[in-house]
C-alpha cells in the first residue's frame, strides 16, 4: 500500500491552474504509477476535503539543448482534482423510518496549495 505523501509530489502551479482553484480544481504532480483512485484518497487524507472528480495526463519529457549539448526535460504525471466546495449534508432513514442527516466536517478550500487567493 503506498502512502499518500508518497503519492501527491507537489502542487504544480501554472497562471491556469491559478485561475482554476477559484472552480474548486487543483492540480498536482504525482506519481507515474499512481491511479485515479489513489490521487483522490491520498487528497481526502491530507487535505480533509470531499474531491468530486479526478482528471489525469502523462508528460512526455521534451528534448532540449544548449549548444551542441542535448538532454530531456524529465516525463511527469499530473492530476486536476475537483473538489466539493458546498458540501451538503447527507440524510438517511434509520430503523423505524426517523431520518437521521449527519454533516460531514469537509473543508471547501485547500489553504496549503501554496498560492494566495
Amino acid at each position: 500500500m503506498k502512502h499518500a505523501e508518497d503519492i501527491l509530489i507537489r502542487p504544480y502551479i501554472t497562471e491556469k491552474s491559478n485561475m482554476d482553484i477559484a472552480e474548486g480544481k487543483y492540480t498536482f504532480i504525482v506519481a507515474k504509477k499512481a491511479t485515479k483512485t489513489e490521487v483522490k484518497q491520498a487528497v481526502e487524507k491530507l487535505f480533509g476535503v470531499k474531491v468530486v472528480s479526478v482528471n489525469t495526463v502523462n508528460y512526455d519529457g521534451k528534448e532540449k539543448r544548449q549548444g551542441v549539448h542535448v538532454g530531456k526535460t524529465e516525463a511527469f504525471k499530473k492530476a486536476v482534482v475537483k473538489i466539493d466546495t458546498d458540501p451538503k449534508p447527507v440524510s438517511y432513514a434509520e430503523k423505524g423510518g426517523k431520518i437521521v442527516a449527519t454533516s460531514k466536517k469537509y473543508k471547501t478550500s485547500i489553504e496549503e496549495f501554496g498560492v494566495a487567493q
